[in-house]
C-alpha cells in the first residue's frame, strides 16, 4: 500500500509504516518501497504494511524515478513506473514505525531531523537488514553510472528488503492472529 503522506494513511492504524530514503527519490529509495511492498505482498503481510519513499532533498518532486530505475525493475517483474518523487518531512516520523536510510549521508540527515530519542530509535540503515553485509552498508548512488550499476543496486536492495521482510513477518503475522 502507497499513501500520499503517513498522515493521510487514517483508515488502518494497525498498519507498520515504513518510509525508505534517499538522496533525491528517484533513483535507490524508489527501488527499495517497489521491492518491499512485493516482498511483503509475497509473505503474505503486504495488507498489514504500508510503504512509502521520499528524499532528503527537493531537487526531484514530483518527477517519475529515474528511467533507468523504473528499467531496473521492470527487467526483474516489479513495476516503479508510478512513482513521483517527493521529500521527507520530519513531521511524519510520528506516523511512521521505521525510517530506512539507503546511505550513510541519509541517516546523519535523518537523525537531526528526529529530534527526539523515539524519533530516531526509527531510523535503519537498509543493508543493516541484509544478510551477511559486512560493513557495507551503504548502497551506493548509481545516478551518475550505467545501467549496469542500477542492477547491481536493484541486488542489493532486493536481498536488504528480503531480509526487511523476514524480520517482520514473524511479528505481523502474530499480530493478526489476535
Amino acid at each position: 500500500m502507497t499513501f500520499a503522506s503517513p498522515a493521510d494513511d487514517e483508515v488502518a492504524p494497525d498498519l507498520f509504516r515504513v518510509c525508505f530514503v534517499c538522496s533525491g527519490n528517484i533513483c535507490r529509495s524508489p527501488m527499495a518501497e517497489v521491492v518491499f511492498r512485493d516482498l511483503a505482498e509475497k509473505a503474505g503481510i503486504g495488507h498489514r504494511i504500508a510503504s512509502s519513499s521520499a528524499g532528503t532533498g527537493d531537487w526531484h518532486v514530483g518527477e517519475p524515478a529515474d528511467r533507468r530505475t523504473v528499467a531496473a525493475l521492470h527487467r526483474r517483474g516489479y513495476d516503479g513506473a508510478m512513482h513521483r518523487a517527493r521529500q521527507f518531512d520530519p513531521e511524519w516520523f510520528d506516523e511512521l514505525d521505521l525510517v530506512v536510510a539507503l546511505d550513510h549521508s541519509h541517516k546523519r540527515i535523518l537523525d537531526h531531523w528526529a529530534g527526539t530519542p523515539d524519533n530516531q530509535a526509527k531510523i535503519a540503515l537498509l543493508m543493516s537488514f541484509a544478510p551477511h553485509h559486512g560493513d557495507a552498508l551503504d548502497v551506493p548512488d548509481p545516478y551518475y553510472s550505467d545501467d549496469a550499476m542500477f542492477d547491481s543496486v536493484l541486488d542489493l536492495v532486493e536481498r536488504s528488503c528480503a531480509g526487511l521482510v523476514h524480520q517482520l513477518e514473524p511479528a505481523l503475522k502474530h499480530e493478526h492472529r489476535r
